[in-house]
């Protein structure tokens, strides 16, 4: 039996000492560097989904404290005006990729955004392009894998004399960019979801994983956007029972976290998972279907931190903010 182990981790602010958005300094920047590669050893996934790479040197730096594991790697064209992207290290061979940044159609082509106090601009792209691969764990079963990295909750402000900012002037604004970054956040679902429908439709006997910082919960509206058609979700009676939505469902593996570790952030000291890995019905062979073994490795690094709405709160810490989420499923 084959097993193919997958692994999705926010790396919080990739950057080399001297970035605006590094460490402070390079003794820093290297214990940054050395505490995300035990981790990746640790867990030694086949194939890791990486969100907010911020320096491409950084990255290769990263590389060759992994003891050469990592021999394909693919990294988003696409990264937002911070410079943070997502990108995928693998120990297989990637067949295929493919960047996944404007809207698609049939999805929702253009959402409301806001430059500056004054503009009110269109939105036709994903903030952060997800990423696409290809990869064949075993001769007869090739995966499509798509990373992404939603609009975040935390929320930025139009600057005032070029400084950003990170509180509203008063409470309309606040709610009016949070209902902005809302919607840019689901028209990003809804891509990923349009590009979803047409894996499945199309490959049939490919397996396919989205997976990635959403940044919502397993019951936020955008969660379910991507999870479609609901029913027999993992837990649920129905799940026992193959239907016809199974074509098109993707099965949240959050549920199979084990309580005390299902959450992958903790903000403001309340703990949320928002790092989330879906699979469609191929990864879950057999009758009763075979689960993954999936955690969120909340413990295996430095106690994760309570963050703030200030972005600069950890610049240059060692580790992350978030946990990285795995599943090992048998193929």
């Amino acid at each position: 039996m084959t097993t193919f182990k997958v692994m999705t981790w926010n790396v919080e602010n990739l950057y080399r000492f001297g970035n605006a958005f590094g460490p402070k300094t390079q003794e820093k920047y290297t214990e940054k560097l050395k505490s995300l590669a035990k981790v990746i050893l640790a867990l030694d996934p086949d194939v890791l989904a990486l969100q907010e790479i911020g320096d491409l040197k950084a990255l290769d730096e990263l590389l060759a404290l992994l003891q050469g594991r990592y021999p394909h790697t693919h990294i988003s064209a696409s990264p937002d005006p911070r410079g943070i992207r997502v990108g995928f290290l693998a120990k297989l061979a990637i067949e295929e990729h493919e960047e996944i940044a404007a809207f698609p159609e049939g999805s929702l082509l253009k959402v409301r955004g806001q430059d500056t106090e004054e503009s009110i601009t269109e939105i036709t792209r994903m903030g952060r392009g997800a990423l696409r691969i290809l990869v064949r764990p075993k001769q007869d079963m090739a995966i499509h894998l798509i990373n992404a990295h939603l609009k975040s909750k935390l929320l930025t402000f139009p600057p005032k004399a070029n400084q950003p900012r990170f509180a509203p002037s008063d409470e309309n604004e606040r709610a009016r960019v949070a209902g902005l970054a809302l919607l840019r956040r689901t028209a990003e679902a809804v891509a990923l979801r349009v590009k979803a429908n047409e894996l499945l439709e199309n490959n049939a006997k490919q397996g396919l994983i989205i997976l990635g910082d959403l940044n919502d919960v397993p019951s936020a509206a955008t969660t379910q956007i991507l999870q479609g058609p609901n029913g027999s979700e993992i837990g649920t009676a129905g799940f026992k029972h193959r239907d016809k939505g199974d074509d098109t469902r993707l099965f949240n593996l959050a549920s199979l976290i084990p309580q005390e570790r299902r959450y992958s952030r903790v903000y403001q000291t309340n703990k949320e998972l928002i790092d989330h890995i879906f699979v469609s019905q191929e990864l879950l062979p057999g009758q009763p279907r075979q689960l993954p073994k999936v955690d969120s490795h909340v413990d295996i690094g430095a106690t994760l931190p309570s963050i703030s709405d200030d972005p600069n709160q950890r610049r240059g810490e060692p580790g992350s903010d978030h946990a990285p989420i795995t599943a090992i499923f048998n193929l």
